[in-house]
């Protein structure tokens, strides 16, 4: 499995302004196959920031996701939008356990 996390950012008077695009894009990628889990979460002291997880069965499913339209479709909205600052990172996992 592939575990995605990071964050971007945008100026957070633009927040409510990005609610559908990002609405859009986690109800597009939760219906990907090999999607396990895909969500995006505001700080709670940081209005702009937005944390990104992800979860993928596999590389070929990531590989699938990458190529989507609602994923092109997204980015199209940055400029827009003032999204920025993007930093994620890709780890491979195996399966999880309880703490």
């Amino acid at each position: 499995m592939l575990l995605i996390v990071g964050t971007v950012r945008l100026p957070a008077e633009n927040f409510d302004r990005a609610l559908p695009a990002m609405r859009s894009m986690i109800e597009a990628s939760r219906n990907e196959d090999g999607c396990l889990s895909y969500s995006y979460g505001q700080d709670v002291l940081d209005t702009g920031l937005i944390h990104i997880r992800e979860l993928w069965r596999d590389q070929t499913a990531l590989d699938l996701h990458f190529a989507s339209k609602h994923i092109s479709e997204w980015r199209k909205t940055w400029p827009q939008l003032g999204i920025g600052d993007r930093n994620l990172q890709v780890y491979e996992v195996n399966e999880p356990r309880q703490t």
